[in-house]
C-alpha cells in the first residue's frame, strides 16, 4: 500500500477531522429554524448535501446552490444568501473550539512526515474555514499544526470543479510534479473516493459514520479500508517498520 509512495493526500472534513457532524447539525438547525418541513435524519442531511454540491460542482459557489436547495426543499422563509451567511456564522465557534482530529490522525501525520513523505490536503472546505483550522483551532495547533506538516493545503476556492470531479487531485499532482502512482489518497465520502479514483490515484477510506448511506459504493470503489487511524498506523508499521 505504501510502497513507492512519495505523496500522501488527505481530505479534511470526515477524514482527518471529526467534523461532518458539525455541518449536519448546522444544516438541521437551519431547516428547523427557517423551514416549514421537518428535518430528516442527520445522515440524510449529509447525503443530500454531498449530492447537491456534487450536482452543482461547476457553479461559482456550490454551497450557495446547496442553500438554495435547502430553501426550496424545506420551504425556508429566508433567501439562499441569508441561509449561507447564517450557516457559517452558526458554525464558526465550533470550528474554533470543538472540531478536532479523529483519534490517532495526528500521530499518523507525524509518522508519515518523519519518514520523509510529502503531505498534502485536498479539501472541499472553504479557505476561510481552513484559515481557522490553521491559525485559531488550538486542538489542531497543539497536536499537529497544519502549516507545519502539510506542503500544500488546497480548499474549495483552489478547485475549478468540486469533488467528485478529480480536478483538485490533479492540481495537487501538477503542483508537486508527481504521478498518480506516486500518490495515495485518504478519503471518507463517496464524492471524495470517486474524485481520487478518477484522478487515477490509489485510495484508502477512513470510516466515518456519516457516510454510511453510501457505504457499499464507497467500499466497493476504494482500494483500502480502515475503520480508524489506529488501523492505518498498524498497516504503516507492518509495511515499513517505521514507528
Amino acid at each position: 500500500m505504501f510502497e513507492n509512495k512519495k505523496v500522501i493526500i488527505f481530505d479534511m472534513d470526515g477524514t482527518l477531522l471529526d467534523s461532518v457532524g458539525l455541518w449536519n447539525d448546522t444544516d438541521r438547525y437551519l431547516i428547523e429554524t427557517y423551514g416549514q418541513k421537518p428535518a430528516p435524519a442527520l445522515e440524510v442531511i449529509g447525503a443530500e448535501r454531498d449530492k447537491v454540491t456534487g450536482r452543482f460542482r461547476d457553479a461559482d459557489n456550490p454551497y450557495l446552490a446547496y442553500c438554495e436547495y435547502l430553501r426550496r426543499q424545506y420551504g425556508c422563509s429566508i433567501s439562499a444568501e441569508k441561509i449561507h451567511a447564517v450557516r457559517y456564522r452558526y458554525a464558526r465557534e465550533a470550528l474554533i473550539h470543538t472540531v478536532d482530529y479523529k483519534p490517532q490522525a495526528d500521530r499518523f501525520i507525524r509518522l508519515l512526515k518523519k519518514a520523509g513523505l510529502t503531505l498534502a490536503i485536498a479539501s472541499a472546505t472553504k479557505k476561510a474555514n481552513l484559515e481557522i483550522y490553521k491559525k485559531l483551532n488550538r486542538k489542531l495547533l497543539l497536536k499537529a499544526p497544519l502549516e507545519t506538516y502539510f506542503s500544500l493545503i488546497y480548499g474549495r476556492e483552489d478547485a475549478l470543479r468540486m469533488k467528485p470531479d478529480p480536478y483538485i487531485y490533479q492540481r495537487v499532482m501538477r503542483e508537486l510534479k508527481v504521478t498518480p502512482e506516486d500518490c495515495l489518497v485518504f478519503e471518507d465520502s463517496l464524492a471524495g473516493v470517486t474524485a481520487a479514483k478518477a484522478a487515477g490515484i490509489e485510495t484508502a477510506v477512513i470510516y466515518d459514520r456519516y457516510a454510511d448511506s453510501d457505504r457499499e459504493s464507497i467500499n466497493g470503489l476504494a482500494d483500502f479500508f480502515f475503520p480508524d487511524f489506529s488501523a492505518a498506523i498498524a498497516c504503516w508499521e507492518k509495511e515499513t517498520g517505521y514507528l
